[in-house]
């Protein structure tokens, strides 16, 4: 297992050095200036545009820009905002406690409702019960985030008035945006666990066990959901990702503020510092939160630990 743990930290070492090529590459690609937009609305003389140049680093080559920006990286400095010129990494810190946050409650949210519905629909195979799992879990991939917000909105804000509609971040104001997303969340995972319980359920070892007199809800929960629970560990993952990129839709639905606000903020104001911080940011955690679901392979099936 060690073995094991040290070649992927070093697999994760070469692909966050690619994550760091790619955005130091999009200030490259995107067209437009960033000294634009420092000087706008300014007198843009010929020495400020020089100063400006030498003060951000863009006067040296690209092969040294790149080397800096990787240096930089490596000691968390990725440079300042262009619009408040603060620290990007002060600009990203509590907003991106707040992103995380929101995307492990929905996660968690989408978890718990998955293991019922998927279990419930296993359990209950070709009835009507499992009919009408299916046809909701169909509906709630077909639903869209915007949707959905705003409807629990009009519902649970405008109408019922149980939760506000916006807040200053607080657990309270987190309960719509990770009900937004861990409701389409549990439609994906719901049907990972139905499957894979059915899987596991039609094997030898389940039918010997009943066949002993065991209890179905033991059978369940002793034997089916660990094997059965290694692709819904997969998925979680994967779904952590599209958690972290669909934040920025449901966070300015529902004024969190988290990175999505802060990048739809800063594509409007061409704050390329920032849009790459945050970039390097999610696609880090990613990769942090992958290397997390293979070490929890070891944990749910020892089999791993062998090889």
């Amino acid at each position: 297992m060690i073995s094991f743990i040290i070649r992927r930290l070093l697999a994760l070492i070469v692909v966050a050095l690619g994550i760091i090529t790619l955005v130091f590459m999009m200030r490259v690609i995107i067209p437009g200036d960033p000294i634009d937009t420092l000087l706008f609305g300014q007198p843009k003389t010929e020495e400020v545009v020089k100063n400006m140049r030498a003060e951000l680093g863009l006067d040296k080559p690209l092969p040294v820009q790149y080397f800096n920006y990787i240096i930089g990286a490596a000691q968390g400095d990725l440079g300042k905002s262009l619009t408040t010129r603060r620290y990007v990494i002060d600009e990203l810190g509590d907003r991106y406690v707040k992103t995380v946050g929101l995307a492990i409650t929905s996660l968690l949210v989408g978890l718990v409702l998955g293991l019922i519905f998927g279990t419930m629909a296993a359990r209950y195979k070709n009835t009507a019960i499992d009919t009408g799992i299916t046809a909701l879990s169909l509906i709630g991939l077909s639903l869209s985030p915007i949707w959905l917000g705003l409807v629990l909105i009009n519902l649970l804000g405008v109408q019922l008035r149980i939760l506000p509609v916006v807040g200053n971040g607080d657990l309270v104001q987190l309960i719509m945006p990770a009900m937004t997303l861990g409701i389409i969340q549990a439609a994906v995972i719901s049907r990972f666990v139905r499957s894979s319980l059915l899987e596991v359920l039609g094997q030898d070892y389940i039918r010997t066990a009943t066949a002993k007199g065991l209890q179905l809800n033991k059978v369940m929960t002793r034997h089916a959901y660990r094997n059965a629970m290694i692709p819904v560990v997969t998925i979680l993952g994967l779904q952590f990702g599209g958690l972290l990129g669909g934040a920025v839709i449901v966070e300015n639905i529902f004024a969190w503020p988290g990175l999505g606000q802060l990048a739809v903020k800063a594509i409007s104001a061409r704050d390329y510092p920032v849009i790459q911080g945050i970039v390097l940011l999610a696609a880090i955690t990613y990769v942090l939160v992958n290397l997390i679901v293979d070490l929890l392979y070891f944990w749910i099936d020892p089999r791993l630990k062998a090889h």
